[in-house]
């Protein structure tokens, strides 16, 4: 190309970055981030296929849950990380007291009491918290000096526990322990002193011993299964016996999509659930799980970027929790499946079957778009 022909193409080049810039500037959405979730639950939808046993009727609930996650991540990605800051002590304390009316008068299933029913469909109030509790957190750190002092930790970390033990007796292990690391995250972006937190891990682990003591018969036999699946391998250890035989048979390469033995003929429970990264595995193999892997990877990078670019404290300590959260969710997921973790009932990031954990996911990552799109608003 000569050069009068070059300067010729630059104006219109230019235009077009500036309209593509301008599109995103009026979404307020991040592309790459965008692009990223679209692949993951494509991804997702694709495994489903063949984790459900071939049955579309799953794969067409999985997009449309989908779709109404991106949804909602679109919806809170246009409002102003002021709304939520101003709404969250108000959104903090129902979800308290919806916590509390689960106990009190909540729908159970599986031994457990985590609904609550209203006319025509029942929710579950403790994925509500998966949201809340960071944004109330950090709404008392931000508006206060940081790093926070001993009262101010204090005050957070009753905050972080007052949701926890409502959940935990319902019971529910792992959402205790998702929405108790959204609120820990949330302290530790705040430039919390560290002899805070080597103290808060000495009586962590000084009240090991207590947590047993009042830990549910089913939660202390999963532990046991964890330390030794042997022992009842047609009962507790089941599940976990399958999964790492479904791992291990996978290969490097996979025994190809639709093609896993272990998923295929029902030996894998929960295959299209809380062990999908299991059918992963035996069927694309290592190269797949790698793939999955990169891609989460991916995600959660552009979130700690998105995160660390936010000047504001509020915004900053949101993204920070939100991202990794997420980070916590893939970890303990392929942990557990893996044998390394407890199994605690901790779904994969959009690609495990379900619907309001999708919602919740998505809905968070809107919350990291509304506050990049306004990382230079000054909260106070």
């Amino acid at each position: 190309m000569s050069t009068t022909e070059f300067r010729r193409h630059m104006p219109e080049a230019s235009d077009s970055l500036r309209r593509r810039r301008s599109l995103w500037s009026y979404t307020k959405l991040d592309p790459i981030m965008l692009m990223l979730l679209i692949t993951l639950c494509s991804f997702g939808l694709f495994v489903l296929y063949s984790a459900s046993g071939q049955d579309t009727a799953y794969v067409q609930r999985q997009a449309i849950r989908m779709g109404a996650g991106f949804g909602a991540m679109i919806v809170l990605a246009q409002l102003d990380p002021r709304f939520f800051g101003r709404w969250a002590p108000w959104l903090y304390a129902l979800g308290v007291l919806l916590l509390i009316g689960v106990i009190l008068f909540g729908v159970g299933a599986k031994g457990a009491q985590r609904w609550i029913q209203l006319p025509g469909f029942r929710f579950q109030p403790s994925e509500i918290m998966k949201l809340v509790l960071p944004l109330m957190v950090a709404q008392y750190l931000a508006v206060r000096a940081l790093p926070p002092g001993l009262k101010h930790t204090f005050v957070a970390l009753v905050l972080i526990g007052v949701p926890t033990v409502l959940i935990m007796k319902q019971p529910d292990l792992g959402t205790s322990l998702l929405i108790a690391a959204s609120g820990v995250f949330v302290l530790l972006f705040s430039g919390i002193k560290w002899r805070y937190v080597f103290g808060a891990l000495a009586v962590a682990g000084a009240a090991l011993p207590g947590l047993w003591m009042v830990m549910k018969e089913y939660q202390k036999q999963r532990v046991l299964t964890f330390l030794d699946p042997e022992s009842d391998p047609l009962g507790s250890g089941w599940n976990i016996i399958q999964s790492k035989t479904a791992i291990g048979s996978g290969g490097v390469t996979g025994k190809g999509w639709l093609s896993g033995t272990q998923s295929q003929l029902d030996f894998l429970p929960e295959s299209h659930t809380d062990f999908i990264i299991a059918v992963i595995a035996e069927e694309m193999g290592m190269v797949g799980v790698l793939m999955l892997l990169v891609l989460y990877a991916a995600i959660i990078g552009r979130g700690l970027w998105m995160a660390a670019n936010v000047q504001h404290s509020f915004g900053r300590l949101v993204a920070g929790s939100v991202t990794l959260t997420f980070f916590v969710y893939v970890f303990v997921n392929m942990g557990m499946v893996s044998g390394i973790l407890p199994v605690v009932g901790v779904p994969l990031p959009l690609v495990s079957y379900g619907g309001t954990s999708i919602v919740t996911l998505m809905a968070g990552f809107g919350l990291l778009m509304s506050v990049h799109s306004h990382k230079t608003m000054m909260l106070r």
